[in-house]
């Protein structure tokens, strides 16, 4: 389930880049606050403190209801930020998994 939960959320992102409508920009918002937010709930059970405080600080940047204003030019490199860290994070715990 956090796989696609994370490969959503990464293609998401990367349409952000396009020149899309300022109600897709406040629906990823609002969609990756959840996203996140269950994510973080997920690191919690499984004891990973170090990323679940990396999913509640997204949380944080990407909630819609206080906005931070970084620009669009920055916005951009955060999404593509973000979302080639989701996508590295799958890899990686393929990768864990394998070798356990």
């Amino acid at each position: 389930m956090e796989k696609v939960i994370k490969i959503v959320l990464a293609i998401l992102f990367f349409v952000c880049l396009l020149d899309m409508p300022y109600s897709y920009f406040e629906t990823v918002r609002f969609v990756a606050m959840a996203a996140f937010g269950y994510l973080a709930y997920v690191e919690h059970k499984q004891e990973n403190q170090g990323l679940m405080v990396a999913y509640i600080v997204l949380v944080l940047l990407f909630q819609p209801f206080f906005k931070i204003a970084l620009g669009r030019s920055l916005w951009n490199v955060v999404d593509v930020m973000v979302a080639v860290g989701l996508v590295a994070s799958i890899f990686y715990k393929l990768k864990s998994e394998k070798t356990d």
